[in-house]
Formats: structure tokens, sequence, C-alpha cells
């Protein structure tokens, strides 16, 4: 299931200067985490950002690889 989650990642160059992103927006793996971090739940990150709980799984399967 790890690979699954890690097809949502993406990095372009041409996208936030190749960080790595949730594939098809702007929402960077670095922005996921440092919201986890701050205390923000994942209903929190969903609704501020438009993203979907995979797509934070995403973040956390991409950051543990």
């Amino acid at each position: 299931m790890d690979i699954e989650y890690l097809k949502r990642i993406e990095i372009n160059p041409k996208v936030l200067c190749g960080k790595p992103v949730i594939k098809g927006t702007r929402i960077s793996v670095e922005l996921i985490l440092e919201r986890l971090a701050a205390g923000y739940n994942f209903n929190e990150i969903i609704y501020d950002y438009d993203i979907t709980e995979d797509d934070i799984k995403a973040a956390l399967t991409y950051a543990c690889e």
C-alpha cells in the first residue's frame, strides 16, 4: 500500500522549484509535515488545502522513505 501512496507524490522542477508535492497541486510534502508538527489534525489540513486523507498519508510515507 505504501507504493500506492507514493504515486500521489510528484517532483517536477517547474513546480515549487522541484520540491515534492501532491500530484496535480502545489501543496508540498514539507507544508503538510509542518502543519502536522504544528498540531493541525488531518481534518484541518484537508479543509484548508482541499486535499484528501490519502494525500496526507502519502506525504507521511514519502517522508519516511
